[in-house]
């Protein structure tokens, strides 16, 4: 072998050599590799086995999207079944945004190419451009519908901007709560399946427009709507606009009369317009409805009694408690709050004085109605008797001052009975300074003046006051006086309670006992009140009642009390209260009161009447000014015993679900 062949040979050696045995650097890159992909294979298979789930939920969320529609609220009716407050249908004219992409884009486009050119340099930005494309589109359909029913509607660009940024899903409204005319006109030309529609919703209607407007109440619309049916919590969610109780029963009871929403589940494309199908959709409920012990009937006497005076009735079921009227006026057309109340509407109901409801919330001193609580104080502590008699010449002094009888009252020998007829406030100074303070205001705590009646209507007055030593030490730092106790006696003073409390101390006296809790809700089978008997031997309550029927005869209420064919037992009263103004007194505005029940004989109904005075210093008296608003109930309620007749089942307004 030469040389060179064998040089050769080594070489070749070498290589092989070479090739043969790996070095280490390269071993360590090959595994580092090898790892690297079966971290990414492993982390693939993890991701696809494993995590599906949790995408395919991001997933989900991202591209659905959710629309809730509320539920028609329950109806209200009286005890009659007569409709006070149902559902009317409301239609407006609504623009589907979703479906109008193409249209935006093209106008959008259009718009550009004008600008460009035309080579103006102040061109608008993309933004603004996209702003002008879509109120273009949105004003051109508008244009169709005042063209069909002859209105002269603009868009609100900015309102516009505000529905795409945050209720693209919405309906775009145009025009909202037509006319039957332009509804009947716009259904027959509008084509069915143009983006431009009128949709059908629901709000509330009152087929008796003010009447007993402050126990009903009224609502305003809302956006927090839930939907226990519909999943999708967790969605983005589109809320069309409900209602929500504000006042009377429809704030106490809006749990119940508030509608269950249904609504829409729908994919979105990632520019947020909607696909259709929806993927899920369940239809909205109507609330439950409630039957109020109201009688319309004789809560339109009460309120026509009432008219163009300030002040409150209430009238009551003797036996169980139930309301059947309760009256305050001024008050307002609860159909002004549909859709929504007006800025000047709701400042002429805040200047009228009528959003208060006086008849739970207004507290007076109770003036001589609250005789017949002295005068049960006295025959139980024994004080008084129906033999006690007391000579008066019109005038009672206590310390310094003189207290005088009302003008024209007898005098002479009073007899109980005769103290009430002619409500002579000597007889009970007199007694009333012998069965003292104290008494007094025990046997108010006893028939529960001092508190809270717990009739189902929102801001009922926890200002009632049943005043003594210690009330007056603690409220006023001074201390009693004789003259406290004569004036607490015949109702005036720092007494104070609401004409409901009143209605219910009367229906108390008609049973015998000393409480009486008023409901508002009707039930048939509701049962006879029970409470603590009155505690007066038969004669002594006999007594008290033939005084109070004395005072319907022949006696205060004799001229504007009285029913034919009714025995009625009565008190009037009359109180005064200081009126001021920015500051300044003003003078004495009196107060009128009636209060009574009938049929003496088997009582039924009790009710009781205050009015107002609006003049400093202008006589109001009870038995002619409130006693012919009770007379007008009594004289109402006695036609409906005489010739009942049969109420209406069916609501005047069928509720209308919104789609």
């Amino acid at each position: 072998m030469s040389r060179a062949s064998a040089s050769h040979a080594d070489r070749s050696g070498n290589l092989v050599e070479t090739h043969t045995f790996f070095q280490p650097r390269v071993f360590f890159f090959y595994l580092v590799v090898l790892a690297l992909l079966l971290t990414l294979a492993g982390g693939l298979a993890y991701q696809q086995l494993f995590k599906t789930d949790i995408y395919h939920e991001a997933e989900r969320v991202q591209n659905q999207r959710r629309i809730l529609v509320p539920g028609p609220r329950g109806n209200l009716y009286d005890r009659e079944g007569r409709l006070l407050v149902g559902n009317r249908p409301r239609f407006a004219v609504v623009l589907y945004l979703d479906e109008l992409r193409t249209e935006f884009r093209k106008q959008y486009i259009q718009i550009r190419k004008n600008y460009r050119e035309a080579n103006d340099k102040d061109m608008p930005s993309a933004r603004q451009m996209e702003r002008i494309a879509r109120t273009t589109v949105v004003q051109r359909y508008l244009d169709q519908v005042n063209r069909a029913i002859g209105r002269t509607a603009h868009v609100d660009t900015t309102d516009l901007m505000r529905h795409f940024s945050s209720e693209m899903l919405l309906p775009y409204t145009l025009i909202d709560d037509l006319s039957p005319e332009e509804y009947a006109h716009l259904i027959e030309h509008l084509p069915v399946r143009s983006p431009l529609q009128v949709y059908a919703s629901s709000t509330r209607a009152y087929p008796y427009k003010a009447a007993a407007a402050h126990v009903l109440g009224f609502v305003s619309t809302t956006v927090d709507l839930e939907a226990a049916d519909l999943p999708g919590n967790d969605l983005t969610t589109f809320k069309m606009k409900g209602t929500v109780g504000k006042d009377g029963i429809e704030r106490q009871f809006d749990n119940i009369l508030q509608g269950q929403a249904g609504g829409t589940i729908f994919r979105v494309d990632p520019a947020g317009y909607r696909i259709n199908p929806p993927l899920e959709k369940r239809l909205p409920v109507q609330g439950k409805n409630l039957t109020l012990s109201i009688d319309i009937d004789l809560q339109q006497a009460a309120e026509e009694g009432l008219l163009d005076l300030i002040g409150a009735a209430v009238a009551i079921d003797v036996n169980t408690g139930e309301i059947l009227a309760l009256a305050s006026l001024p008050n307002y057309d609860l159909n002004d709050f549909t859709p929504r109340l007006s800025f000047a509407k709701a400042q002429q109901i805040a200047e009228s004085g009528a959003w208060t409801n006086r008849a739970i919330y207004g507290v007076y001193p109770p003036g001589s109605t609250f005789k017949i609580l002295t005068a049960i104080a006295g025959l139980r502590s024994g004080i008084l008797t129906p033999a006690s008699v007391y000579d008066t010449d019109g005038s009672f002094t206590v310390g310094r001052r003189v207290f005088r009888d009302h003008g024209g009252c007898v005098t002479g020998e009073i007899d109980f009975r005769l103290a009430i007829e002619q409500s002579v406030n000597t007889y009970f100074y007199y007694y009333g300074l012998q069965i003292g303070a104290e008494t007094l205001a025990a046997e108010s705590r006893r028939f529960h003046l001092h508190e809270q009646t717990g009739i189902e209507l929102p801001n009922e007055s926890r200002r009632m006051i049943v005043p003594d030593a210690a009330w007056k030490k603690k409220v006023k730092q001074e201390s009693w006086y004789p003259g406290d106790t004569a004036n607490f006696s015949i109702g005036q003073g720092d007494l104070q309670i609401t004409p409901l409390q009143m209605a219910c101390f009367m229906a108390s006296v008609a049973r015998g006992q000393t409480q009486t809790k008023p409901t508002l809700i009707h039930d048939p089978k509701r049962p006879k009140q029970n409470s603590e008997p009155i505690g007066l031997p038969a004669d002594q309550y006999q007594a008290l009642i033939e005084g109070m029927e004395r005072v319907v005869t022949k006696g205060t209420a004799r001229r504007f009390g009285a029913v034919e064919g009714l025995r009625i037992a009565g008190k009037t009263g009359t109180a005064q209260r200081e009126r001021w103004k920015d500051g300044k007194r003003l003078g004495m505005l009196e107060l009128a009161w009636y209060a009574c029940f009938a049929p003496i004989e088997k009582p039924e109904i009790a009710i009781a009447v205050i009015v107002e005075g609006d003049t400093p210093d202008e006589s109001y008296a009870g038995g002619a000014h409130a006693a012919p608003v009770a007379r007008a109930i009594l004289q109402k309620w006695l036609e409906k015993k005489q010739r009942p007749g049969a109420a209406p089942k069916e609501p005047i307004f069928k509720p209308v679900l919104s789609q």
